[in-house]
């Protein structure tokens, strides 16, 4: 049987990265079997889903890469065949209605936790013949005895008792299918055949088990994955910081390195960190996942995004960059070669936000000295070497790096100075801070004009400290 597994997110919110990595995991297992993935929108929550929050989702699985065969599915336009499926189960016995009232309800479970037990429908209206025009509940007719064994693929074999499960809801009084139901329905006519999801579900797995079986259908294989804990050993939440998968767009990490992170969150293959696409699609298993919560860790995040930076391929990276310099204002192409900044800064950058920070003195004239950095290279000693590496630089006429580390070198040894010497206080010149790629290369993309302009500004701030001298 062709493997086919699916994602299917409820859109009442962003694409979180607990779902981004049930979606992943699902995605290596069908990859790795020839099978087939498929998106399934269970939207039938109407007061919460919205349209924002299904573009979300969908914006999120392109950002990762995560093409789905299949959909995106959704449940609100497959209504009639769930109302199908619950007149089955009524023809068949194995459902029925139900018109309780709340506080009948409420009593029951305050009883039931009075006594230490767990609360459960006692089944009150299933010999009951109620009115179908008055406002009532169907409810499935749960077995009452024996014993539901799943055989998990992350947990191992786990048992249920029908004693502890009760006639769980399927259509409530609006007419609308419960989650229970319409997960089952779906994942039977959409042949799922492997269920990858959050063990958050895992209760709810023995109910979805015993309405297959009543329905006669075939029993997918499932494993319920363990939660993410953030870096306190507390469940992951907004307040360990960016959750959706797009805030981590936004700080400028990779999709490729989230996803590196994401499998590596209670799956291994030995010691290695590192794995492309194709070796994850080769060696992934989801028998192999742990059992036990995995912990987020914001930094090993930030050192793996690093290592994808010094890796990728500059062109790549420059389509990548190019809206975090936008936000900032900067228009790329107001410069030189977007390509040319990347590769002088690829190795300078743990973010995408972080390398459009260090590259914005190349488009834009900065309006402050570092202060450390002027105290120590501005002084009045760097005013000559700025004089005369600047007319040598305005004689200059091929503005290339060869030409550019020559011309250095050459006001260097004119002043009979170590190259660092010119070097540096003119990097401070320019960029306006200690730090940048290589001189030649950074005088190279700030340009002649605006490399003249700051010398000047430059050689203006030298003559203020000298005048308080």
């Amino acid at each position: 049987m062709t493997t086919r597994t699916r994602f299917a997110p409820s859109p009442t919110g962003y694409l979180h990265v607990g779902g981004a990595r049930t979606a992943l995991f699902s995605w290596l297992h069908a990859r790795k079997h020839g099978g087939a993935f498929i998106l399934r929108i269970e939207d039938t929550d109407l007061e919460r889903s919205t349209p924002e929050s299904v573009n979300a989702i969908l914006e999120g699985m392109t950002w990762l890469g995560l093409e789905y065969d299949e959909g995106p599915l959704y449940q609100t336009k497959r209504f009639d065949r769930y109302n199908e499926v619950i007149d089955e189960l009524m023809k068949k016995g194995l459902a029925y209605r139900c018109d309780c009232s709340r506080e009948r309800l409420d009593t029951l479970r305050r009883t039931a936790m009075a006594r230490k037990e767990k609360p459960r429908y006692d089944g009150h209206c299933r010999d009951l013949d109620i009115n179908p025009d008055t406002p009532h509940v169907i409810r499935f007719l749960n077995p009452d005895d024996g014993v539901v064994v799943v055989d998990d693929m992350v947990r191992g074999r786990v048992a249920f008792s029908n004693t502890e499960l009760d006639d769980l809801i399927i259509r409530r009084t609006d007419g609308s299918p419960t989650y229970n139901l319409t997960v089952v329905v779906d994942d039977s006519d959409m042949n799922i055949t492997d269920v990858i999801r959050g063990d958050d579900h895992l209760n709810n797995t023995p109910r979805q088990v015993n309405i297959l079986k009543a329905l006669n259908k075939e029993i997918p294989r499932y494993a319920h994955l363990p939660m993410i804990l953030g870096d306190d050993g507390a469940r992951l939440s907004k307040r360990h910081g960016a959750v959706s998968v797009m805030q981590y767009m936004e700080q400028g990490i990779l999709p490729e390195a989230l996803l590196n992170y994401l499998v590596r969150l209670g799956w291994s293959h030995g010691d290695q960190e590192v794995f492309s696409q194709e070796e994850l699609i080769q060696l992934f298993d989801i028998n192999d996942v742990n059992k036990s919560a995995s912990s987020f860790n914001t930094e090993k995040l930030l050192w793996l995004n690093q290592h994808y930076i010094k890796e990728a391929d500059p062109l790549h990276l420059a389509h990548l960059l190019s809206p975090h310099l936008g936000r900032m204002g900067i228009d790329p192409t107001d410069g030189p070669d977007l390509v040319e900044v990347v590769k002088a800064q690829q190795e300078r950058a743990k973010t995408l936000v972080e390398m459009a920070e260090i590259s914005e003195f190349i488009y834009q004239d900065f309006e402050e000295f570092d202060e450390k950095a002027a105290k120590k290279n501005l002084r009045p000693v760097a005013r000559e070497p700025l004089e005369t590496i600047k007319q040598a630089l305005e004689e200059l006429e091929s503005w290339d790096e060869g030409s550019l580390h020559d011309c250095v070198e050459k006001v260097s040894a004119s002043l009979d100075l170590k190259m660092g010497k010119v070097a540096q206080p003119l990097r401070v010149a320019i960029v306006g801070r200690a730090a940048s790629p290589g001189i030649d290369v950074t005088l190279k993309l700030v340009g002649k004009e605006a490399t003249l302009r700051r010398i000047d500004k430059a050689l203006e701030y030298i003559a203020k400290r000298e005048a308080q001298l």
